[in-house]
C-alpha cells in the first residue's frame, strides 16, 4: 500500500524527533500540566501544525494543542476528532532517549551493551514483523512510542491531509495533550467548545486491534503513622511503621488479585509505591477491574487489610484515602455503535481484519467517553510499553496513519450525509 509506505516514512522522521524531548509526567505534582518539559513537546507540535496550514491550531493554558483540518466535501457531516497524549511513564525514565533504526531478520534484538534484550518468546508480536524495519531504544530508557507514535501517526495524516484536498472528509479535529500516565490527561480538556461528535485516540498496540471497553480505575493511599522514639530507648515503646506497611503488603493474595497473576478480564490490585520511615509510611495502590461493582469491592478488600493490620497494633494508625481515575466506556460506546462501526470499517479498508480487544489499562478515552465525547481505541504499532524493551516497526505506522484518512473517509462517504 504507496499510501502506508508514504506515511511510515513521515510519520517514522517525526517519531524519532519526538522521543528525544523528555516530557515524563509527575503524579505528585500539583501544577497542570504536571512537568514543565511536557511543554517543549506541546509547543513543537503546535509550531508543526501551524506551518503544515491548520489555521486555528492553538495551544490554551492547559497545554492542549488543538487544531482543525476543514472539510473538503459539503453535507452533514459529523465532526470527529483524535487524540494523543505527550507525556511518558513514570516506570522508565524519559530522558536520553537514543532510538535504534535497523531492518530485523528474526531471533532475540540485544539492546546495545545495556544487557536488556527483546525476545520473541516474551514479545510474541516480534515474530510477525521479521523482515520489517524496526524502532528501538538503546536499552536504557523507553522509547516513548506510547504516545508519540501516536502523535507522530496524526501529524503524518494531518499533513497528507491538507496536501491533498482531494480526499473526501468532514471536519477533523485535533488534539495532543499531557499527563494521561498519571491520569489527568483530559480533566481540564473544553468538550463543549471542541464541538467534536466522536473521538478516537491513537494509544494502543497491536495493528488490527481496536478497543471500546478499559479497565475502570482507582487509586488507594495508606498512610501509616507508626511511633517513634531514640531505638537505644525503644524496648516496649516503638511502633515501626515500615513493617506496619510491610505487613499490609505481605497480606496481599499471593496467587490472584495481582497483575502478574491474572489476564483477560480479571482485576487486580497493584502496589506502586512505598516511601516514608520507621515512624510513617505511605503506601500507594492502583485498583483496576472491568466491572464497577468488583472495582469497589477490590478497594473494599484494601480498606479491611488496612484495619486488620491496625488492629495488630493500637497504638498505630492507618488512614486510607481512594479515588476513582476512570470508568470502562464501553456502556456510552454501545448507545454509539456507529462510532466503533466505521472505525472497523476503516480497518477492512486498509486490509485487516479489525479485532474488538479490552484494554487492561486505561486511555483518555476513558475519560473524555465519560465528560460526554465518545472515545474508542486506534492502534498505533507499538508495542512493550512502559519499558526497556518498548519498539515499534515502522511499516505499521504507516498503517495506523492510513487508517486515520481511511476512517475519516468512511465517516464522510454517502450513508453519512
Amino acid at each position: 500500500m504507496e499510501l502506508a509506505a508514504q506515511l511510515a516514512a513521515d510519520a517514522a522522521e517525526r517519531l524519532f524527533r519526538y522521543v528525544q524531548i523528555d516530557t515524563q509526567s509527575d503524579e505528585d505534582s500539583t501544577t497542570y500540566p504536571s512537568t514543565e518539559k511536557q511543554l517543549e513537546l506541546l509547543r513543537l507540535l503546535l509550531d508543526e501544525l501551524q506551518r503544515i496550514g491548520l489555521a486555528d491550531a492553538q495551544m490554551d493554558e492547559h497545554g492542549y494543542v488543538t487544531g482543525t483540518i476543514p472539510a473538503t466535501v459539503e453535507g452533514d457531516i459529523a465532526t470527529i476528532a483524535f487524540f494523543a497524549h505527550v507525556d511518558t511513564a513514570r516506570e522508565v525514565t524519559g530522558a536520553n532517549v537514543r532510538p535504534q533504526r535497523f531492518r530485523y531478520d528474526g531471533g532475540d534484538i540485544p539492546l546495545g551493551d545495556s544487557g536488556n534484550v527483546i525476545r520473541p518468546k516474551e514479545s510474541p508480536q516480534l515474530a510477525t514483523h521479521v523482515g520489517h524495519e524496526l524502532i528501538t531504544t538503546n536499552g536504557t530508557t523507553l522509547l516513548g512510542a506510547d504516545d508519540k507514535a501516536g502523535v507522530a501517526e496524526i501529524m503524518a495524516a494531518t499533513a497528507y491531509l491538507v496536501a491533498h484536498p482531494e480526499v473526501p472528509h468532514g471536519t477533523i479535529k485535533i488534539a495532543f495533550n499531557p499527563d494521561e500516565e498519571i491520569g489527568r490527561g483530559v480533566i481540564h480538556f473544553p468538550v463543549e467548545s471542541f464541538g467534536a461528535h466522536a473521538a478516537y485516540t491513537m494509544d494502543g498496540s497491536t495493528i488490527g486491534e481496536i478497543q471500546e471497553e478499559t479497565f475502570s480505575g482507582a487509586q488507594v493511599r495508606m498512610h501509616v503513622h507508626g511511633r517513634s522514639i531514640h531505638p537505644g530507648l525503644a524496648k516496649g515503646e516503638l511502633v515501626n511503621a515500615i513493617k506496619l506497611a510491610a505487613e499490609i503488603v505481605a497480606r496481599l493474595p499471593k496467587d490472584r488479585l495481582s497483575p502478574e497473576t491474572t489476564a483477560d478480564r480479571e482485576g487486580y490490585v497493584h502496589p506502586v509505591l512505598v516511601s516514608g520511615d520507621s515512624s510513617e509510611m505511605e503506601l500507594r495502590f492502583i485498583v483496576r477491574d472491568f466491572d464497577d461493582a468488583e472495582l469497589d469491592r477490590s478497594i473494599e478488600f484494601l480498606r479491611n487489610l488496612a484495619e486488620e493490620v491496625a488492629a495488630t497494633e493500637p497504638r498505630a494508625s492507618i488512614e486510607v484515602e481512594s479515588r476513582i481515575q476512570y470508568r470502562n466506556m464501553r456502556a456510552v460506546l454501545e448507545r454509539h455503535p456507529e462510532i466503533v462501526e466505521n472505525l472497523e470499517e476503516a480497518v477492512r479498508r486498509i486490509g485487516f481484519e479489525p479485532r474488538r480487544t479490552a484494554i487492561r489499562g486505561g486511555t483518555d478515552g476513558s475519560a473524555l467517553t465519560e465528560m460526554g465525547l465518545p472515545t474508542p481505541n486506534i492502534y498505533t504499532g507499538g508495542q512493550d510499553a512502559h519499558s526497556e524493551r518498548e519498539w515499534i516497526c515502522v511499516e505499521d505506522m504507516g498503517v495506523a496513519a492510513a487508517t486515520i484518512i481511511e476512517l475519516a473517509k468512511v465517516w464522510a462517504s454517502e450513508r453519512h450525509h
